[in-house]
């Protein structure tokens, strides 16, 4: 392929020689982009999930368009209010381009980075584009929030679609209507347009004809060189997942081990990114034994293996190998995501079975009641969940890309949106940013697993009803009494912390409520050495989330080190450290192990 030509003249004048010579370049990358697009359905292997996304979307969106076809008045009036509003736009724009000065017809109720150049508001004409898409944008959410008989999920569903709408149809997002863009175009002679197809083919073909959008540099970062260095060994491994034990980084640690149980969702390596955030290797320098499970990235193989199977191929296998590695039978624990969700299950059954081997539990992001689970729940009905059984029976798995996918569009105009505008469009390699690398880095759902925990946690609540069954043993966190430490994030569009302080309420024991600041991960991976975000303690009673935050002890800094004391009361004892590549059971190879390589 011949390299862009880039121009050499004054940033007023475009070197059109250049622009037209990149303007082929550019039609024979998107050739190269709709090549491997093309290629799945030319192969017959299209995966049904995106022409059953956009079923549901026409379907929540009709009846959204039914409610208001019934009331033909009130139809008529809100046509007129829109028609009324751009009458006014189109005045004012006229005002300005004859030099007077009016005021925005549409009010800013927040800083909007799509519309930070200043030609969005000095350039009438730009200025007019960005206030059209605001007025229609604003009228559609309105059209969805005052629908009459819409069911509460019916309505989330359609909030959500129209913001996933709105979001692309952005004028930021197209080069003649972004001026930043089209003023980039011109000064580099379409190279930069020519550098982002150039991308888009990469990662089109990359996704196997579905685009695995790029929003780190993937050249900058590898598991276990940069990522995931924490020093230990893996000591256990069976088809679900391998348990690594770190290595010591202090002559005595405590004697009660800890074992971390990660989310399958995402791969373990978000709490050892570097060991500047590392949790894990601050967690060894206080003198902690850890371990934590890296779970397989599953194929076919593992299409059968359920939440029973997590439990006992993971969970339990792991305190088989803490006690065969330190002696230990008792342990502290941790869940992050789903990985808590898990370890609450596995906690329910253990108290039915009397099995005291976990002493202590924290949950990081957890939810265990999903009455108010947040964004999420949109994707969550019966005909959606058949759709999505529909597409793993034929793989045994779902991709992780459906996921990380779904994770990106709860926030599409800060994960999807600026990442087409500046590598697609400007050209710009994408900054090497760890957090983003690792939220690329997706795995795939085991068919079984997956079907459990939507059926049984976000469409039935069966948890927290006490309602779920596992291998016939009914699952009642009232009985759960041992410590529970329950941190949430206010900002969590995953586990929001609403609905993490609900399900504090269902456990039977001592539970030390904490809410941190920021989201899903940045409130977790907050290092005491730079601490970004402070957080919040205090009791939990009958009360609401609302009413709990505002009656709540204010803490600045990291949570780690108020963590790390509640851990330490309950069992201060300490013994000479551990050192996995000397203890009873035989290294399989260094951290991080094989199965967080594997690629999904």
């Amino acid at each position: 392929m011949n390299e862009p030509k880039t121009d050499a003249v004054t940033p007023t004048l475009p070197d059109f020689n250049a622009l037209s010579q990149n303007l082929a370049l550019f039609v024979q990358q998107a050739g190269r982009a709709t090549a491997a697009y093309m290629k799945p359905i030319e192969e017959k292997r299209v995966s049904p999930g995106l022409s059953e996304d956009v079923a549901e979307i026409v379907r929540t969106l009709g009846k959204v368009a039914e409610t208001w076809l019934a009331d033909p008045d009130r139809t008529a009036d809100a046509q007129a209010r829109l028609g009324r509003e751009f009458i006014d736009l189109w005045a004012s724009t006229l005002t300005r381009l004859q030099g007077g000065v009016v005021a925005s017809t549409v009010a800013a109720t927040s800083p909007d980075k799509r519309f930070q150049d200043p030609e969005w508001s000095r350039n009438p004409m730009f200025d007019f584009i960005r206030q059209a898409y605001l007025l229609t944008s604003n009228w559609a959410d309105a059209m969805v929030n005052e629908a009459d008989g819409l069911d509460e999920h019916t309505r989330a569903k359609a909030r959500f679609y129209v913001k996933q709408i709105s979001g692309a149809l952005s004028p930021s997002n197209f080069v003649p209507t972004n001026p930043e863009l089209l003023r980039e175009t011109f000064r580099q002679g379409g190279s930069n347009l020519v550098r982002g197809m150039t991308m888009l083919a990469e990662d089109v073909e990359a996704g196997r004809g579905e685009l695995r959008l790029r929003q780190s540099d993937p050249g900058k970062f590898e598991v276990g060189v940069n990522l995931a260095i924490s020093p230990g060994k893996v000591i256990f491994r069976d088809d679900l997942m391998e348990l690594i034990q770190y290595s010591p980084a202090t002559e005595t640690v405590l004697k009660r081990p800890l074992l971390i149980v990660p989310p399958w969702i995402n791969k373990f390596y978000v709490l050892d990114l570097n060991p500047e955030k590392s949790f894990i290797r601050w967690a060894v320098a206080q003198g902690l034994t850890v371990f934590c499970i890296s779970w397989v990235n599953p194929d076919a193989r593992q299409a059968e293996k359920g939440f029973g199977e997590y439990m006992r191929e993971g969970v339990f296998a792991a305190l088989d190998a803490i006690e065969a590695a330190t002696g230990e039978r008792r342990v502290t624990s941790i869940g992050y995501c789903v990985g808590g969700t898990l370890l609450a299950v596995t906690l329910a059954y253990m108290a039915a079975a009397a099995d005291s081997r976990i002493e202590s539990a924290t949950f990081f992001t957890t939810q265990v009641d999903f009455t108010h689970a947040g964004d999420l729940k949109v994707f969550v009905d019966e005909p959606q969940i058949q759709a999505v059984e529909a597409t793993m029976k034929t793989r045994g798995y779902l991709e992780g890309s459906r996921m990380a996918n779904a994770f990106n569009m709860l926030r599409p105009n800060d994960l999807i949106w600026p990442y087409v505008v500046n590598v697609y469009l400007k050209g710009q390699a994408p900054f090497p940013f760890d957090l983003l690398y690792w939220n690329s880095d997706a795995t795939r759902m085991p068919a079984a697993n997956h079907s459990f925990y939507l059926r049984n946690c976000y469409l039935e609540n069966r948890l927290a009803r006490g309602e779920m069954t596992i291998d016939n043993v009914r699952l009642d966190l009232s009985r759960v009494t041992i410590p529970v430490f329950n941190l949430a994030t206010r900002e969590d569009h995953i586990a929001p912390a609403k609905s993490v302080h609900l399900g504090s309420k269902s456990f039977g024991g001592p539970v030390e409520f904490v809410v941190a600041g920021s989201g899903h991960i940045a409130g977790v991976v907050n290092p005491p050495t730079k601490p970004k975000y402070g957080f919040r303690t205090g009791e939990v009673g009958q009360e609401t989330y609302e009413d709990w935050l505002g009656a709540a002890a204010e803490h600045a800094g990291s949570w780690w080190p108020y963590w790390f004391a509640w851990v330490e009361a309950q069992a201060p004892e300490r013994v000479p450290a551990r050192d996995p590549a000397a203890g009873p059971l035989a290294a399989l190879g260094d951290a991080p192990g094989e199965y967080v390589r594997v690629k999904a």
